[in-house]
């Protein structure tokens, strides 16, 4: 299986747009988001990837086709200035393949060297999946805000990017 990210060019902007639409159908369940009156959930941030410094839009395809995204930004609750994984999107039928895992890693990678993953506090699967993923990338060497900070209301994992050997 071949897992490829890519940093997401102005000119595919809507294919991001379009992935969000099931992103945000799929967190509907957590956030009780509804429809706007086009029939479409309404990503405020999206445009900011674009043209604010600091966010950056990745694509992830599998095997040549399009499988998700991952957006990035600097919009940190803990106290030092980090990266953030702002959204992340891993298409249903490629779940549970390891290619959450690889993207993540591969993110962590690309950044850095602080990092912060905040989870939905109603959102138990990512929470589970995100606590997996940063405990065996840091050997278990991050902060676990339980109960968020500033004004987050949920889980957060601060830590910092592996350096390979």
């Amino acid at each position: 299986m071949q897992i490829d990210l890519s940093k997401a060019a102005l000119s595919e902007k809507s294919l991001l747009q379009r992935m969000m639409q099931l992103y945000q159908y799929d967190f509907s369940e957590f956030e009780g988001n509804d429809l706007d009156d086009h029939a479409l959930f309404n990503y405020k941030y999206l445009d900011h990837y674009w043209v604010e410094e600091g966010r950056t839009p990745l694509i992830v395809s599998v095997d040549g086709r399009l499988a998700g995204f991952v957006l990035v930004n600097k919009h940190s609750y803990t106290a030092q200035e980090r990266f953030c994984i702002a959204e992340f999107f891993i298409m249903r039928k490629y779940r549970r393949k390891g290619i959450g895992k690889e993207v993540a890693h591969r993110v962590f990678d690309m950044f850095g060297p602080l990092w912060e993953v905040q989870q939905t506090k109603k959102n138990t699967a990512a929470q589970d999946f995100w606590r997996s993923v940063v405990n065996e990338y840091t050997n278990g060497d991050f902060d676990f805000y339980e109960n968020g900070l500033g004004d987050w209301d949920g889980p957060i994992l601060a830590f910092k990017r592996q350096t390979k050997t």
